[in-house]
């Protein structure tokens, strides 16, 4: 019997009576009932079959344990999150000088370009992955993003330039999503935690933005609208190119390096359990760990009902399968409520400070009288160089028993809270600098922490849509981020009060996550 011979959520009483007694004898046979708890969510209730698969198929991923493929899946995925947060910063860091020399009406309208894109790609590869597969969309959104970041630099009019940061961030906006999922989806349970460090890319790419940005923004910008050209103002564009070129070498080896294959989750709530166990098969011959899943196993477990519609790939019955899948239960339905509240949040709160961190920068240098356009972009680099270090300290937080997921996130929204506060005090330039270092730091300890912790908590067959729409509500608030910033005036207090009241809210909304990963095993 095939994985798509029930309807979905449903199933005809005989079929349901043999999927029950099938995973209830194979639990039998290898002591599923007394190891279930270890999984972060059961759903024995609703599908017993891929229930009892999934354990065993986690049981398979702990047994070969961690391997060199996984150090290439952590560098070679940590790209995607340099590339997200690098070209949020980009579009920051160049649309003053752009908007110079080319004296558009809506200066803002960049970073409006910027997260119509990742908003769309988001939704676009989040929900395409769960269909078509991880391996496609992993391979395809890096390269399409390089291209445009490539041509970005060139482009001759602002109405251009906001296309080609539209398409690379269409690109890039499936990075995140498909990073965490396929990254995920290979790891033992022993190195879950894992997922929030590879967060320190986010700080990297920041890092890697600042540094490029110093000598060519403080060297090769025109110093208002009425001297600047092209000619003395090309810092913007070199940036680009400089950027866009490094994107491009980072996609050509996600393919030519890692060469992934497609993710034994993904493939389970297919129903190609032969596809399954090749895979784990071959990580385990190729190094040579040992690897007890075979066929028969997960055939005994009976057949799946709640990961594909009868009505093909591209139905809308397929994409509702998706949508109904991350509320199978009362307790998923509220943790997937939760978890796109707390996205909205951080996607208003972290484009408000960090998009315009150079105008605060700038504004607090001319109030403290250290306002150059060289200190300006020095304390940029150092600052996004203190965000790679927050998801480094997340990571060990979040294995602390008393802590875990939900704690770490509480710890690092408070601590940032109140260094946000702190920053509406400032009165000298070591303090700007200061403060803006603590921010970025304890910032990432909870924006690195709730990236893993979403994937966590869903449903493999539905993780990448429930990933997507996660990352798409955060970017549409980057959208209203933009306007925000532009009537409440980024000179003064009143964005920094904002984002300091937001991350009280989300400190009370990680308390009132109903799942703790800690010590269990992603379903």
């Amino acid at each position: 019997m095939s994985a798509g011979s029930s309807p979905p959520f449903q199933r005809h009483g005989d079929d349901e009576k043999h999927v029950g007694k099938a995973a209830a004898r194979y639990d039998d046979d290898t002591s599923l009932n007394s190891s279930s708890d270890k999984e972060v969510f059961s759903l024995q209730s609703v599908d017993p079959g891929l229930n009892a698969k999934m354990h065993l198929v986690n049981n398979a991923i702990d047994e070969i344990g961690w391997t060199g493929y996984h150090y290439k899946l952590f560098v070679l995925n940590g790209f995607g999150y340099a590339v997200d947060s690098l070209l949020l910063l980009l579009a920051s860091i160049i649309q003053p000088q752009a908007a110079l020399e080319m004296k558009p009406s809506f200066t803002r309208a960049l970073t409006m370009c910027l997260y119509i894109g990742l908003l769309i790609g988001a939704l676009f590869w989040g929900l395409t992955a769960d269909i078509i597969g991880r391996r496609t969309a992993f391979n395809t959104s890096l390269l399409i993003c390089s291209i445009f970041s490539l041509v970005a630099g060139a482009a001759p009019n602002w109405t251009v330039l906001g296309l080609f940061v539209t398409l690379s961030a269409f690109g890039g906006g499936g990075n995140l999503i498909l990073d965490t999922t396929v990254f995920l989806e290979y790891l033992p349970s022993s190195k879950q935690w894992l997922l929030t460090l590879l967060a320190c890319w986010w700080g990297i790419g920041q890092m890697v933005a600042g540094l490029v940005a110093w000598p060519f923004m403080a060297n090769y910008s025109c110093p208002d609208a009425a001297t600047c050209t092209k000619a003395n103002n090309m810092g913007w564009r070199y940036v680009w190119f400089t950027l866009g070129t490094l994107v491009f070498i980072m996609s050509i080896l996600r393919i030519t390096i890692i060469r992934l294959k497609e993710t034994p989750k993904y493939l389970l709530g297919q129903g190609k359990d032969e596809e399954v166990v090749e895979v784990l098969q071959w990580l385990a011959t190729k190094y040579k760990r040992p690897c007890s899943l075979t066929y028969e196993k997960l055939a005994a477990c009976g057949t799946i009902g709640t990961s594909k519609s009868k009505k093909g790939k591209w139905s809308t019955g397929e994409l509702m399968v998706h949508l109904r899948g991350l509320f199978l239960t009362k307790q998923m339905g509220l943790s997937t409520s939760l978890i796109w509240f707390s996205w909205l949040l951080i996607g208003l709160a972290y484009p408000l400070y960090n998009a315009f961190l150079p105008e605060y920068l700038k504004s607090r240098g001319a109030q403290t009288g250290d306002s150059s356009t060289y200190v300006t972009w020095r304390n940029y680099a150092i600052v996004n160089m203190c965000g790679i270090w927050g998801p480094v300290l997340a990571g060990f937080m979040c294995e602390v028993k008393y802590l875990g997921r939900r704690g770490t996130m509480v710890v690092g929204a408070l601590v940032t809270m109140a260094f946000f506060f702190a920053y509406t005090q400032v009165r000298t330039a070591a303090q700007n600098l200061g403060f803006n270092c603590a921010i970025s730091f304890c910032l990432n300890i909870y924006y690195g922490t709730l990236y893993a912790y979403t994937p966590e908590v869903m449903p493999s067959a539905h993780r990448a849509t429930g990933n997507g729409i996660s990352v798409a509500f955060n970017r549409l608030m980057g959208i209203t981020s933009a306007i925000i910033a532009t009537v409440s005036d980024t000179s003064t207090a009143v964005p920094i009060f904002i984002c300091a009241a937001l991350y009280i809210i989300m400190a009370i909304t990680a308390a009132c996550f109903p799942f703790e990963p800690y010590g269990r095993r992603a379903a």
